[in-house]
Order: structure tokens, then sequence, then C-alpha cells
């Protein structure tokens, strides 16, 4: 007999978390945004990127994969973000890794290729508004200056001691995207909060 108890709703990492990310960014009065992006799909992609394969992977995913060390490329809505001379993580809504793997396998052909499905690795908070960097500044040592990490930059680093990948996004007033294991979400969510109760009591 066919299992018919209903299915629990997927609880992201940091769903009890939400209601003190939306008090401290209404409490902030403007000066920064803080908010989960849960289950964003995350697919690892590695390839030769010398080889016949990444140019077809990029044809497929109308995406080509960025070459400069540390940049991001977005089309549509999906997001490459370079990790490293044979690695790329690619990021998009919920529920499309399995089109992403199909797709990139399809056109990788005969080529040699490593798709994962990392989603569940990790969560995604956002952080924006006038005074993001500066709060991100507090607990990172990557120089966050326009100049230096500006719209389209991305990096693997620490924040408030904890492992992270962080993309400066190119949409206007997108603000970062801050990528976390889920296993430290709670943490980070924590620092961030933290952090941010300067501007929260001050509202600058």
């Amino acid at each position: 007999m066919a299992d018919t108890a209903p299915t629990a709703p997927l609880r992201s990492p940091l769903s009890r978390a939400a209601d003190r990310l939306a008090s401290a960014t209404r409490a902030s009065r403007g000066a920064v945004r803080l908010a989960e992006l849960p289950f964003l799909a995350q697919v690892d992609l590695r390839l030769d990127a010398k080889g016949a394969a990444a140019d077809a992977v990029g044809v497929a995913l109308d995406l080509p994969l960025p070459l400069e060390p540390n940049t991001v490329v977005r089309g549509g809505r999906l997001t490459a973000l370079w990790l490293g001379p044979d690695e790329w993580l690619l990021v998009g809504p919920p529920g499309i890794q399995r089109d992403l793997e199909s797709r990139i396998r399809a056109a990788a052909a005969d080529e040699p290729v490593s798709v994962t499905d990392v989603s569940a690795q990790r969560t995604t908070l956002l952080v924006s508004g006038p005074r993001a960097r500066d709060l991100l500044s507090h607990g990172c040592s990557l120089d966050l200056h326009p100049r230096a990490f500006g719209a389209g930059r991305c990096a693997q680093t620490t924040l408030g001691r904890t492992q992270v990948v962080l993309v400066a996004r190119d949409e206007p007033r997108a603000g970062f995207w801050v990528l976390v294991r889920s296993s430290y979400a709670a943490h980070l969510a924590d620092w961030l909060l933290d952090a941010a109760t300067e501007y929260v009591s001050r509202g600058d």
C-alpha cells in the first residue's frame, strides 16, 4: 500500500532566524537588509577550461564560464562563480539542479567533466543596503572597497570566522550573497545580527 502520509515542508537552515533578520532590517531604517535566500540550486562544475567541453557547456547554458579568477558571470536566472582554474559554482533558482546536470553532461559528451549537486550543503544570505560593505568589513579580511571588490567579483574567504563564498552582485542595489555551509549558517546569522546592532542603534 502506498504511503499517503503528508510530507513535511522543507525547512531552511535559517528558518528560525527569519524573524530576527527581518526585525534587524526594519530597525536599521534602510542601512542594511539581511535575509536568507533559501534552497537556491547550487551545482559544482569541474572541467578543463581550455578544452572543448568548456565552450560547449557555455553554449548549452547560454552562459560563458568566467575564466578570470574570482569573477562572476550572470545570464538570465543563472550565475556562474569562478572557484578555481577548473572549477565553477553554478547558482540558480530552486529546483533546476537536475536540468543543469543533464544539460551539462549532454553538452560535454565524451569530454571529462564532473557535475555535483551541492545545493543541500549551503544556504545563501543576502546582505544589502548602503552600509552592507561596512557591515561585512567588520568580520572579513578582504578589502571590500568597490575598487577592489566591485560588482561581479567573488571570493572564498572567512566572515565572522566562518568559511564562506562572498559574491558582489552586479544588479543595482543587489548587495552581496554570502554562501555558507548549512551547519554554520546559524552562527553566521548570529554574527551578522550582532554586527548590525551598530546600525540598528544609530539608524545610519
